[in-house]
């Protein structure tokens, strides 16, 4: 079993041009979880970094980006704000790539750590090419 001490994460690159917003996330929620990997330990944080690019040219199907509504409260009384999804895209374009990552992440304080791996950009350009990531493919996925 993998623990903290003996897990090895990498930096890795994934473009979100052209991609189905649901398949697309559930690829990336196994690559932030670790599920990819052999030494996978469900109780461990042993997935990678995760670098999406591109996020404002995801797609979605059908009629969803006119129909589909991202809801949001404020915590005070009548605070429920609804917002459909062309709004977000245009207004923060990487929110929709981060809510959809964030539901297929565990509920407790495991996935609120996995889903500081999640680093979402709009654009081609990002903060960290320091770390070197290695881009990968998401059809290798199964």
């Amino acid at each position: 079993m993998a623990n903290a001490a003996t897990v090895q994460q990498e930096w890795l690159l994934v473009d979100a041009e052209n991609q189905t917003l649901g398949r697309f996330a559930s690829k990336v929620a196994m690559l932030v979880r670790g599920k990819h990997k052999t030494t996978f330990t469900p109780h461990v944080n042993c997935g990678d970094h995760v670098i999406v690019i591109n996020a404002d040219k995801i797609r979605l199907t059908g009629k969803k980006m006119e129909e589909k509504e991202y809801q949001r409260y404020s915590m005070y009384p009548g605070g429920q704000t609804r917002e459909p999804a062309k709004n977000l895209m245009a207004r923060k374009p990487e929110a929709m790539v981060e809510l959809a990552v964030r539901g297929m992440l565990p509920k407790n304080r495991l996935g609120r750590r996995l889903f500081s791996n999640l680093h979402v950009v709009a654009g081609n350009t990002h903060k960290h090419e320091a770390q070197k990531p290695r881009t990968f493919d998401l059809n290798t996925l199964k």
